[in-house]
């Protein structure tokens, strides 16, 4: 898949999320030896969301980010975005799911006007889109000034011993997971292929600043191989 560009690209995700969303919660637990949920909940924090906020969950799948942005800010107004429709479907029946605005979205075309949002968080969706600049330049023109942006997403290992253990953890302890829990490797050769096609973290920052935003940071997580990026529009 990672000859595939534009729309192509466009289509083979969301093709993959399409067959893979009754199980997408659950391998996310077992991949990340359930630390996502810590992870998210870091970026919630980073969101710095003021009382009342509002905030869009983009590339929001099932809609973890947003349903714990709602659990610990029950007066923000959510909106959760996403171009897979049976992911959005999913996370409507979750416990919380009527809390949430569910949005079909395109992250290079977002349906919003101009200045909407205190915050913008996406888990695991840059490595996906098929035109990063302008990913991040819909996100910048639908935040307020002085809004955050923060992204949990994949980063390629790092250079070190313990890469080749790492690799070997992508690229066959994951697809056979995916074989087994999900009935469906090829969605989960997807993820190693993308992880390693990816950015890494210190590149994926010079983006955020062309885009525009400001005071823009990361940290790594899980030995090297996750990075939360936040930054902010300037007021």
């Amino acid at each position: 898949m990672s000859h595939l560009t534009g729309s192509a690209r466009a289509r083979y995700v969301r093709a993959m999320f399409t067959r893979i969303a009754g199980r997408y919660d659950l391998m996310n637990r077992l991949m990340t030896f359930g630390q996502d949920g810590a992870w998210r909940r870091r970026v919630i924090g980073l969101a710095e969301l003021p009382p009342g906020g509002a905030l869009l969950d983009l590339g929001a799948g099932t809609g973890d980010l947003a349903l714990e942005v709602r659990r610990r800010h029950p007066d923000a107004r959510v909106v959760a975005g996403d171009f897979t429709l049976a992911m959005l479907q999913v996370g409507q029946q979750r416990p919380g799911g009527p809390a949430i605005r569910w949005a079909g979205t395109d992250a290079l075309n977002l349906p919003f006007p101009d200045r909407t949002f205190d915050a913008v968080v996406s888990g695991y969706l840059m490595r996906n889109v098929a035109d990063l600049p302008r990913a991040w330049a819909e996100q910048f023109r639908v935040l307020k000034p002085g809004g955050r942006v923060v992204c949990l997403d994949t980063t390629p290992p790092p250079a070190n011993w313990l890469r080749p253990f790492i690799l070997i953890h992508l690229r066959l302890v994951i697809p056979t997971l995916g074989r087994l829990v999900a009935g469906d490797d090829a969605a989960y050769r997807y993820l190693p292929d993308s992880t390693e096609g990816f950015l890494a973290a210190e590149a994926l920052v010079d983006r955020m600043r062309a885009a525009g935003f400001e005071g823009v940071r990361f940290e790594r997580l899980m030995l090297g191989t996750m990075a939360i990026h936040s930054g902010q529009r300037p007021a």
